[in-house]
């Protein structure tokens, strides 16, 4: 009896094994990496019980990569007397750790006031502490203004370094593994494929280690939620999502498409429409609104603790706000890829219309392009049981493509908000797919050339855009190369090759020539221009792809 129970057993194990290889080589047939040189380099890894060591592997590697670019200048080096975003970084923790926390965003506002929201006041005092323990002379209050030894060069990359590496890179792991792995079914080599891709595309390196900020923490958070709207669980999703917006508000482009699609998660579908409504759970909407309101006043609490009556914290709550939604500066600054940008080329707005109005017509833009992928989802939902897994990430990815195009105040580097949930529909079996995200993450990395050439970063954009493409098989074979989608639409292979004919173009034009003195901007507004059209098409190509996902 024992030795037939032993047995039993060990068929069974054996048909666990077979159905675990049978399901790996399911995946391996709709894997389009296996040609591509980033397989070729992994696949030593193939073996089971070596998978483990590929994710080490990767991270050592991420440290690598970002360290070179690390090696490099940073925003405002040497640009006397306002510098640029690292000498903003550092002078927040300068004054995070030297002032009450009632004068943190008031103090000195001309130079660098603090504008993100308290969590990011919060990182800063952490590494604030942690530098001066190092060396006080880093942190001096108003005597450390522009301070650039390469001691305080080296801790500064360190501390974007371990912040991503603490948030964002853990969030990608588990957000491949969820999404991929149990939603997806793809095998474990596809999966660390993918993870290598996200964690080495070049726009957030080199704008967190290059340019230098912390987009990293603002982005591992909300990636964190979205793993957690994939396990519908709707409460820890909405903690997390409230802190990537209380680290940096760019997360609010995200704020449309969760409040929809939570709200979709709250009926149960139905074969009649009036039944599925009757099915809402209003109980569960409101215990998502109380988690929302108490991760914030969490949050907010050493605010609440600093405030001497109800006036002083009305008063520092509402400059909080002031800083963090700076309308007053207009609709755009800098030059950047999106409707209004490019569209002032023609149509002069500041001479044309007021402010306030300028805000009512980018506002009612904004909510025309963001509406069709939220309600996309929220149809699909309360009609069906069960969707694709990735029509959360075709809809995170739309929505804040919407906001970056057409809503106020954006800037070159928010282009890292809408790309990183598009980088996640790498994880599609689909090459064409898989060649379109390429090629958007290329146009994301030429959009920021001209603030990368500005900060002497040329050199780290070329090695990071010419590796990440030969990973995916731009330099090899046409039948290998994930660059180009083969079998896509003719207006999609126009538009891609166009664009990067452009982009070459663009290049040879900039290096070749310098820009007229009439029109000294005429190269950034060229890249401005290629940038936003192909931006504008591949968030069409979203609302396609969603309206034909089927689950």
């Amino acid at each position: 009896m024992g030795k037939q129970s032993a047995k039993n057993k060990k068929a069974l194990a054996n048909s666990k094994t077979i159905a675990a290889q049978q399901k790996e080589n399911s995946s391996f047939k709709q894997n389009p990496y296996l040609k591509t040189p980033i397989y070729d380099l992994l696949h030593v890894f193939e073996r089971a019980p070596d998978q483990w060591a590929a994710r080490y592997i990767l991270i050592l590697s991420a440290i690598l990569l970002r360290s070179a670019v690390g090696l490099g200048p940073w925003s405002g080096k040497g640009e006397k007397p306002i510098n640029g975003d690292f000498e903003a970084q550092r002078h927040w923790m300068e004054i995070t750790i030297h002032l009450p926390i009632k004068e943190w965003y008031f103090y000195d506002l001309q130079y660098w006031g603090l504008d993100y929201p308290p969590l990011t006041a919060y990182h800063s005092w952490v590494f604030g502490k942690l530098g001066s323990m190092i060396d006080s002379s880093w942190f001096e209050l108003d005597k450390s203004r522009g301070i650039e030894t390469s001691a305080i060069k080296t801790f500064m990359r360190y501390s974007s370094l371990i912040s991503e590496l603490v948030v964002f890179i853990p969030s990608v792991l588990q957000l491949v593994s969820l999404l991929g792995g149990k939603k997806l079914k793809l095998g474990r080599m596809h999966q660390i494929v993918i993870i290598a891709l996200i964690i080495f595309q070049p726009p957030l390196v080199l704008i967190d280690h290059g340019h230098f900020q912390y987009n990293s923490v603002m982005l591992g958070l909300f990636l964190f939620s979205v793993s957690e709207l994939l396990k519908d669980n709707l409460l820890l999703a909405s903690v997390w999502f409230m802190a990537s917006v209380l680290f940096k508000q760019m997360a609010l482009y995200y704020s449309p498409f969760i409040f929809f699609y939570i709200l979709s998660r709250l009926f149960k579908p139905r074969d009649k429409l009036s039944k599925t409504f009757a099915t809402f759970d209003i109980a569960k909407l409101m215990a998502v609104g109380a988690t929302v309101v108490v991760s914030v006043i969490t949050i907010l609490v050493p605010f609440f603790i600093a405030a001497s009556d109800t006036t002083d914290l009305e008063r520092m709550m509402k400059q909080i706000l002031i800083r963090m939604f700076p309308f007053e500066r207009g609709l755009f600054e800098d030059k950047v890829a999106n409707f209004w940008c490019v569209t002032n080329i023609f149509l002069k707005y500041r001479e044309k219309f007021t402010p306030e109005q300028l805000k009512g017509i980018s506002l009612c833009l904004t909510v025309i392009s963001i509406l069709p992928p939220c309600l996309i989802a929220f149809w699909k939902n309360i009609k069906n049981k069960q969707n694709h897994p990735s029509m959360i990430v075709y809809g995170f990815s739309a929505t804040a493509w919407g906001f970056y195009l057409f809503s106020f105040q954006v800037h070159e580097k928010t282009v890292l908000v809408p790309l990183i949930p598009s980088c996640f529909l790498l994880l599609s079996t689909d090459a064409d797919v898989v060649g379109v995200i390429q090629w958007i993450n290329n146009i994301a990395s030429f959009s920021l050339f001209p603030l990368l050439k500005k900060d002497g970063l040329v050199l780290q954009y070329v090695t990071l855009t010419l590796l990440i493409n030969w990973f995916v098989g731009g330099f090899s074979s046409p039948s290998s190369s994930l660059v180009w989608p083969k079998k896509s639409p003719m207006i999609v292979k126009l538009v891609i090759t166009g664009s990067y004919l452009s982009a070459f173009v663009y290049h040879a034009l900039d290096y070749a020539f310098d820009p007229p003195a009439r029109f000294p901007d005429i190269w950034v507004i060229l890249n401005c221009v290629i940038s936003f059209g192909c931006f504008g098409f591949f968030y069409l190509w979203l609302l396609c792809r969603m309206v034909k996902l089927k689950g």
